[in-house]
């Protein structure tokens, strides 16, 4: 990061499982969201463990990013397009679910821990760094007697349907926000509150 300007996002890496048996779960939102933003273009196999779909959001030039490794060995295709495109952690950034965070709300963070997440985990451990910015989706809370592992695999029950919908739909304004306008002026509107930035 040379004369202290922070890269631009060039990778945007929604999490999920492949799969139609993972359609439409709360652990498969980075996929609809990464979905919203492609537009018409397609996704199309990479050349590791991933589909790929350049596309252009706010004149800017973007990879979106699926990977196929299923959630919990993510950090293999984030790792994978990091080397392939020569980028920084800095330069990806990770859309993923949150059952800590309630449903319908949106927290974008330029680093941090996995929270409990495992895919994070998984992309933290194959980056070798926490250091890579993320957009966590709100699914939570968890059920009082239901596993976390049970609950993210589930699908939205249909009086739930209409809050995950809208919240992918500002998910992706909040991205667009953050390419043509800059974390703090997407992280101020799209954020739970102001220190969450």
């Amino acid at each position: 990061m040379e004369g202290g300007i922070r890269p631009r996002i060039r990778v945007i890496a929604g999490l999920g499982n492949p799969g139609r048996d993972f359609e439409r779960t709360r652990h498969n939102l980075g996929f609809e969201v990464v979905d919203f933003l492609k537009g018409k273009t397609d996704f199309v196999a990479g050349e590791g463990k991933y589909h790929r779909c350049d596309t252009v959001v706010y004149s800017v030039k973007i990879v979106l990013l699926k990977p196929t490794t299923y959630m919990n060995r993510s950090g293999i295709a984030v790792r994978q397009i990091v080397e392939a495109e020569d980028l920084s952690p800095e330069e990806v950034l990770i859309i993923t679910d949150d059952f800590n965070l309630p449903l319908g709300k949106i927290r974008l963070r330029r680093s941090g821990s996995d929270g409990g997440h495992n895919g994070l985990a998984s992309i933290i451990y194959h980056l070798g760094t926490e250091d890579f910015p993320r957009l966590r989706l709100g699914i939570g809370p968890v059920p009082e007697g239901v596993p976390a592992e049970e609950f993210v695999l589930e699908k939205f029950k249909q009086s739930e349907v209409a809050s995950a919908e809208n919240m992918v739909e500002r998910a992706a304004n909040a991205v667009s926000t953050w390419l043509k306008e800059g974390f703090e002026e997407s992280a101020s509107k799209f954020n739970l509150a102001p220190d969450d930035i």
